[in-house]
Parts: C-alpha cells; sequence; structure tokens
C-alpha cells in the first residue's frame, strides 16, 4: 500500500511537473504584454508562471486519487485559476475583504469580489464533492477557500508562495493523499525563476495551488483536523486583512510600487 501511494504520488508529480514545464515555456515563446509587469525593485517580470502551473496542477491532479477528489481537485484548481486571472489582468489597487464588501454593498463588482464568492463557490462544490454530512462540506469549503487565500496572501516577495506550498503539501503527502503532490511538483518547476525574480505565480498561479492544497487537506482529514485547519486559514486571512489595512493607512498619498507586481 505505502508503496503504491508513492507510486501515485511520483506519477502525479511528474505529470504536473512536465505539464507546468511545458506550458510555461510555451507562454514565454509567444509573449503577451498583458502578463508582464515591472516590480518593486524595477524590474521586467512575467506572470506565465501562474498560467503554467495551473495547468500543471489541474492536469496532475486528474491522476490523483478517487473520482470524487479528482473531480474536487480540478474544479477548485480551474475555479481559483480563473477568479486569480481575471483579478491579474482586470484588478485594481484596492486590498482586503473590506474594501471590496463596501464596493459590492455599492453594487459595484471589482476584481476582489469576483475572487471572494467565485472561489467561495468552488469551496461548496469541492466539499460536497469530499464530504458527506453538511457540516463536515461547509468545513472542507473554508479550507479549500482559505487555503487558496493564504498561499495568494504570502506570494509578497519571490519564491515565498512556491516555498510555502512544498511545506504545507508535504504534511499531505506524508498522509498518502496523492493530489497534493500536484501543486508541489507543478511550482517546484517554476520556483528557480520565481527566487530570481524573473517571473511570478500572481493571483492565478497562488490561487490554483492553494485550492489544490485545500483539497488535499480536507482530503486527508476528518472533521476534528478539517475543522483546526479551517480556524488556522480563518486566522490568517483575519491577519492578512489587519496587514492589508495596516498597508493601505501607510500608503495613503504614497503613490503605487509596494509589493511585487
Amino acid at each position: 500500500m505505502i508503496e503504491q501511494r508513492a507510486r501515485d504520488a511520483v506519477l502525479v508529480s511528474g505529470v504536473a511537473a512536465a505539464t507546468a514545464r511545458a506550458v510555461y515555456a510555451g507562454l514565454r515563446r509567444r509573449r503577451r504584454p498583458a502578463w508582464e509587469r515591472v516590480n518593486h525593485a524595477g524590474r521586467p517580470v512575467d506572470l506565465y508562471a501562474g498560467p503554467a502551473v495551473a495547468a500543471g496542477t489541474a492536469l496532475g491532479a486528474l491522476c490523483a486519487g478517487p473520482p470524487r477528489q479528482r473531480g474536487a481537485a480540478v474544479l477548485a484548481v480551474l475555479a481559483g485559476a480563473a477568479c486569480g486571472a481575471y483579478d491579474d489582468l482586470r484588478g485594481d489597487d484596492r486590498r482586503g475583504f473590506r474594501a471590496h464588501l463596501g464596493a459590492l454593498r455599492r453594487r459595484e463588482v471589482t476584481s476582489g469580489a469576483v475572487k471572494l464568492l467565485g472561489i467561495g463557490a468552488a469551496g461548496l462544490a469541492a466539499g460536497a464533492l469530499l464530504k458527506e454530512r453538511p457540516v463536515d462540506r461547509l468545513l472542507a469549503a473554508v479550507v479549500v477557500a482559505g487555503a487558496a487565500h493564504t498561499v495568494n496572501l504570502v506570494d509578497v516577495r519571490p519564491g515565498r508562495a512556491g516555498l510555502a506550498v512544498q511545506v504545507l503539501g508535504a504534511p499531505g503527502l506524508a498522509r498518502g493523499i496523492p493530489v497534493a503532490a500536484a501543486p508541489m511538483g507543478a511550482a517546484a518547476v517554476v520556483l528557480g525563476d520565481d527566487l530570481g525574480a524573473r517571473t511570478m505565480l500572481g493571483d492565478t498561479g497562488a490561487h490554483a495551488l492553494g485550492a489544490a492544497l485545500g483539497v488535499a487537506v480536507a482530503a486527508g482529514n476528518g472533521r476534528l483536523g478539517t475543522a483546526l485547519h479551517a480556524a488556522a486559514f480563518a486566522a490568517a486571512a483575519v491577519a492578512g486583512e489587519w496587514r492589508s489595512g495596516a498597508r493601505g493607512q501607510a500608503g495613503c498619498g504614497a503613490g503605487a510600487g509596494a509589493g511585487r507586481g
């Protein structure tokens, strides 16, 4: 059984890595200005790592585990990537849930609201595939959406999100949850260029990777473990909201230029 799980993890990781590598190379050959930025240091950097790892993670997840687990992972990854891509291409400078929910109350649909609602809905759908009881489905939804948000929160310096994916995915891999190998394999391919500030995961990649990790966490834990992870991700979201508010106050009138993009 252990040997079979190890073989499954190697297969999933290999498929994810090969796909991410091929997509990344193809995108870099066909450059698109909409996916290129100038980073905080004034150096050109692209966002091609995001679609590459999303594609790799989704395809790797198709080889991972039981059918319902595969379906939950692919759904969460694609939804996270789609919502993240919308933010990468059409996002504005507003930060934090309060800013986006406030805009939504004024009937203005921001990119942050699209992510919040879209990834939240995908989390609910993934939870319904992974769990049987309503409370467990809700906890799984919080974990999937919370993991996607958490990986995006840490993507503020080169390589940080990619390294976080390796750390967060390791427990699932140790428990024999093969879907955890998909984001790890995909992220590893672009990690060198990310650390070298030549590419960024962006919201596209960060949300896709985090959503897959959330599925792995929910699939590998019972109610107590899922609840503890949900609480941890909620705490990370609260801390991120506080920091975004602090940055907003500190940067009032100071202009753009903070962050990676």
